[in-house]
């Protein structure tokens, strides 16, 4: 295929295209304004990077997509690089969605994190980089204004005040301590807050103050006083602030060798929630503002848009009605220096912590004889109570770091209490689609676990046809000590065991240990949600809807458990009889 005069013959008009190997299989996906101009880019004789001239020496055939718009284009690829993966285009992981502070439709509001679709009824607050500050803002708001955080099943059963009241951290709304106005005026303070309003609010709260004191209700006039503190506290720890109640990201690139930091840092209503940082994948050898781009169109393809993105390269790129600032002045300009020097430090972190895995991973090849170090480890462990709900767990070690969204559970069933067959069943679970060529093998298999566990699981790899892949069992020694950990190997007697300070064997606690954790918390979830089920289940009269309704009205078990009889009674379809029964199987 002559490249160079297919790219002649494409149209001036916005699309995708991809670009493939002599294989078939895509190497590079990539959008443009102008196809034509775009693609014919690549065969022109020029400064291309060494990457660049690498790709185009593979490229074998191209395809293209024409689409109605640049924005069109923008989706079509990013759905295209999530489906291909192509080796030589700028990934960034998939993360969750952002969480965010939502305050409830209610007569009296609840104050809660949140994380998922946002639905029309509450009103939302952030999005916040990460889970600890939005609960940081939560925990500040509870102290402040005292809104109430209970689920509303518990919420409408109370018939005490809680722990939380008594602590000074909700008004106690729920048995009618405070009045429907008074908490109005909290849930309006508090959103005042979380919109960067805090010179109004302390305004506000300063006219209240002298307005009780005045009226000698030096108590409320106190609790105004101890708002205004706090509320200055809080103002003096915004390293970052602004008069103007502005929306903005600030987005910061550095680079060191071949690994790149992209960090984000989040400003709302003025104010700065914090950051995160991103280290993306395939983005050697590229240029800062080609690693930009890719962030850009990859992370807002699913986070909300502010109404400003600062960042100091300048971007072709179009993102809906958000204003892309490059190169700012003033306090934008101390932002994005923030947001570079906190990339520079988390990039300094990561590529220590990576020294320090690879020279693990270096004495754990030493100490097992291996030609070369395992690039890839996973490891089992096997979790029950009685042989009660047991689970199975799988987690990954893979280029120096455990990788969390490769995690997986099974459940196992029909062999209560026998943790040598689920050891059997796991492994054959999760490797039968590697046999047929789906999915990744490891080089190393760890099992939690002595001999017993290691020779069921060498029997299942056998009967896979995989006793090529090297497995090893790691067993608690005297006295459950770390120190006296084993390494246990099939077909070998002696196990093998380390000097506790070995980093190799830190590695292989620190993998197993993180296996043990992910098997124990599926385990108690399932067991938490069969024991649930199966108490109420026993009752006779009780079926499927009307067990639903106690445990959505109570919030669980644990709710029906501490219910009166006369609150049971108030169940739909529960008749006083019936509750009377339920009462007494429970108690």
């Amino acid at each position: 295929m002559d490249l160079k005069a297919f790219a002649s013959t494409l149209p001036l008009k916005p699309g995708v295209y991809r670009m493939l190997d002599a294989q078939g299989c895509a190497i590079y996906v990539g959008k443009a304004r102008e196809l034509r101009k775009r693609v014919s880019s690549y065969f022109q004789k020029g400064d291309q990077s060494p990457r660049i001239r690498l790709m185009v020496s593979q490229i074998a055939s191209i395809e293209t997509t024409v689409t109605r718009t640049e924005a069109e284009a923008l989706i079509l690829e990013n759905n295209l690089i999530k489906s291909l993966v192509p080796k030589y285009n700028i990934l960034f992981r998939d993360d969750k969605s952002y969480p965010y502070i939502c305050l409830t439709h209610h007569d009296f509001p609840r104050l809660s994190y949140y994380r998922g679709s946002l639905e029309r009824k509450s009103r939302y607050f952030g999005p916040f980089p990460n889970a600890g500050s939005a609960k940081e803002a939560i925990h500040l708001l509870q102290k402040i204004f005292r809104l109430r955080t209970c689920e509303d099943s518990v919420y409408s059963n109370r018939s005490r005040p809680c722990l939380l009241h008594q602590i000074q951290r909700c008004s106690g709304p729920c048995v009618n301590l405070i009045s429907k106005e008074a908490y109005r005026e909290d849930v309006k303070a508090a959103s005042d807050f979380l919109n960067g309003r805090q010179n109004e609010l302390l305004k506000d709260l300063a006219e209240k103050m002298e307005k009780a004191s005045s009226m000698l209700d030096f108590e409320q006039a106190a609790l105004y006083r101890d708002q205004i503190q706090s509320l200055r506290r809080v103002q003096e720890k915004q390293y970052v602030s602004s008069g103007n109640a502005v929306d903005a990201d600030v987005i910061a690139c550095v680079s060191q060798g071949d690994s790149i930091c992209v960090n984000l840092a989040m400003i709302r209503g003025g104010h700065h929630l914090g950051d995160r940082s991103f280290f993306p994948k395939n983005a050697e050898g590229w240029d800062v503002s080609d690693v930009m781009e890719a962030f850009l169109s990859q992370h807002y393809l699913s986070s909300p848009l502010p109404s400003q993105i600062i960042l100091e390269e300048r971007i072709d790129l179009e993102l809906g009605k958000t204003q892309i600032l490059s190169s700012p002045q003033g306090e934008k300009r101390i932002w994005l220096e923030m947001a570079k020097e906190n990339a520079k430090l988390a990039l300094s972190r990561m590529l220590g912590e990576k020294l320090t895995e690879e020279a693990r991973l270096d004495a754990l090849r030493e100490a097992l004889g291996l030609e070369e170090a395992p690039a890839r480890i996973e490891c089992f462990d096997i979790s029950h109570t009685s042989g009660e709900a047991t689970i199975a767990s799988c987690v990954v070690y893979e280029k120096a770091g455990l990788k969390n969204g490769e995690y997986r559970r099974y459940n196992i069933r029909g062999i209560p209490g026998d943790d040598y067959g689920a050891m059997r069943m796991a492994l054959e679970k999760r490797y039968r689609k590697a046999v047929e060529g789906e999915g990744p093998l490891p080089d190393l298999i760890l099992i939690d676990g002595g001999r017993g566990q290691v020779s069921a699981a060498s029997e299942a790899l056998a009967n896979l046809g995989l006793d090529r892949v090297k497995l090893m069992g790691i067993a608690k020694g005297e006295g459950r000590k770390p120190e006296n950990d084993r390494l246990i190997f099939p077909g070998v007697e002696k196990p093998l065991q380390l000097e506790k300070d070995n980093p190799g064997l830190l590695l292989v606690q620190k993998i197993r240990d993180e296996a043990h954790r992910f098997a124990i918390s599926g385990h108690r979830a399932k067991r938490g949600k069969a024991r649930t089920a199966s108490r109420l289940e026993e009752i006779e009269g009780v079926g499927g809807k009307r067990r639903q309704n106690l445990l959505t009205r109570f919030g669980g078990l644990k709710g029906v458990l501490s219910a009166s009889m006369e609150e049971l009674a108030q169940t739909e379809g529960i008749s006083r009889a019936l509750a009377e029964k339920i009462y007494r199987h429970l108690h």
